[in-house]
C-alpha cells in the first residue's frame, strides 16, 4: 500500500517518481521490470522508495489505480442515462464506453502498463487494489442498474446482487481481454457494440 507520507510530497516529486514507474511497467511489463532502474530515473535512492511503497507491486497498483483515474477524468461523467427508452440507456452506455476505448488506445503507456494487470493480479496489493476499485464502482453501478429498470433497459426478475455480480463479472473478463489486445481505432466502435451487447443480452428486460 502507497504510505500517506508520498502524498504528501510535492507534485513535482511525485509526477517523477510515478512517470519512472510508468515508462518501467509500460517498457518491461509486471514480471521483468526493474525497480532499481525505476529508482535510478527518478534520481532517488532505494532507501526514499521503501520510504513511499512497499515494494513493487505496491507501486504498479498505484500507478494502475492513478491512471485509470486520470483516464476517467479525462473521458468526463457518464451522461443521463434516463433521458429515453431502453435503446436510448444502451446507446449512452456504448458511446461512454467508446470513448473510454479511445481514451486509452490514445494513452500507449498507459494501455501497456494494463497489458500486465493479470501477471499483477496474485500479488495481495492487487487483490487489495481490486477490491477498493470494486467497491468505489458498487454504487454507480446498482444506480446505472436502477435507473436501466425504471426505463424497462434491464430485467426486474432476478435480485439485484446478481444482476451486479453479473455485470461485474462479464465487465472483468471484458477488460482482461481488451487488455491482452491491441485493437487500432477503427475496430473500437465494433468492439464496444459488441460488448456492451453482451451485457445487454444477458440483463435486457
Amino acid at each position: 500500500m502507497v504510505r500517506p507520507r508520498f502524498t504528501k510530497l510535492p507534485q513535482k516529486q511525485q509526477q517523477s517518481i510515478l512517470q519512472a514507474a510508468l515508462d518501467e511497467f509500460a517498457a518491461h511489463g509486471f514480471h521483468e521490470a526493474s525497480l532499481n532502474r525505476m529508482i535510478e530515473a527518478a534520481g532517488i535512492s532505494k532507501g526514499t522508495m521503501y520510504y513511499y511503497f512497499d515494494g513493487k507491486e505496491d507501486l504498479y497498483t498505484y500507478v494502475a489505480r492513478t491512471g485509470l483515474a486520470g483516464l476517467f477524468v479525462r473521458v468526463g461523467p457518464l451522461p443521463e442515462l434516463d433521458r429515453g427508452g431502453a435503446d436510448e440507456f444502451w446507446s449512452v452506455l456504448e458511446g461512454y464506453y467508446l470513448n473510454l476505448l479511445r481514451a486509452l488506445a490514445a494513452s500507449p503507456q498507459l494501455a501497456a502498463l494494463l497489458r500486465g494487470w493479470t501477471a499483477a493480479s496474485g500479488t495481495p496489493s492487487f487483490q487489495a487494489a481490486q477490491g477498493d476499485l470494486e467497491q468505489a464502482s458498487m454504487p454507480w453501478i446498482e444506480q446505472a442498474l436502477a435507473t436501466g429498470q425504471g426505463v424497462g433497459a434491464v430485467r426486474e426478475d432476478l435480485p439485484p446482487s446478481l444482476l451486479i455480480a453479473v455485470v461485474m463479472g462479464m465487465g472483468q473478463a471484458m477488460d482482461i481481454w481488451l487488455m491482452a489486445q491491441q485493437p487500432d481505432d477503427d475496430a473500437l466502435p465494433g468492439l464496444a457494440s459488441s460488448l456492451i451487447g453482451m451485457i445487454r443480452r444477458a440483463v435486457s428486460a
